[in-house]
């Protein structure tokens, strides 16, 4: 369902429609506001040059935020990697121990490790 927001963003009013809730959308001219505001308070720019730079600095925070992520996601691949060889590892060692302890109840003549001597 499409819903329709109206926001002020540098003393302009703007209609934004999507299928992101209310909510959503007032964050998203809130955070546009801000940094407009940023430029326009930083710099001695019109209102174009200052969305144009107000655009640059939001796709320099989405580029990073994607380097970030994906640094993350291959921590996480590296982590997950390090786990299956720890597991795997872990079911080597405990056939080996099942092994060893049958090897050791034949020795002792059928004890089954409970204890009992024949």
């Amino acid at each position: 369902m499409k819903n329709r927001v109206t926001m002020t963003i540098c003393g302009e009013d703007y209609n934004f429609v999507a299928d992101e809730s209310p909510e959503y959308m007032e964050k998203v001219g809130a955070y546009v506001s801000k940094k407009m505001d940023e430029v326009l308070n930083g710099t001695k720019v019109g209102r174009s040059d200052a969305a144009v730079l107000a655009a640059a600095n939001i796709a320099d925070e989405l580029f990073k935020s994607y380097e970030a992520a994906e640094k993350l996601r291959s921590q996480i691949k590296g982590y997950v990697d390090e786990a299956s060889h720890a597991q795997a590892e872990a079911s080597d060692l405990k056939r080996e121990v099942f092994r060893l302890q049958q090897k050791l109840d034949t020795k002792n003549g059928g004890n089954n490790g409970n204890g009992n001597r024949h």
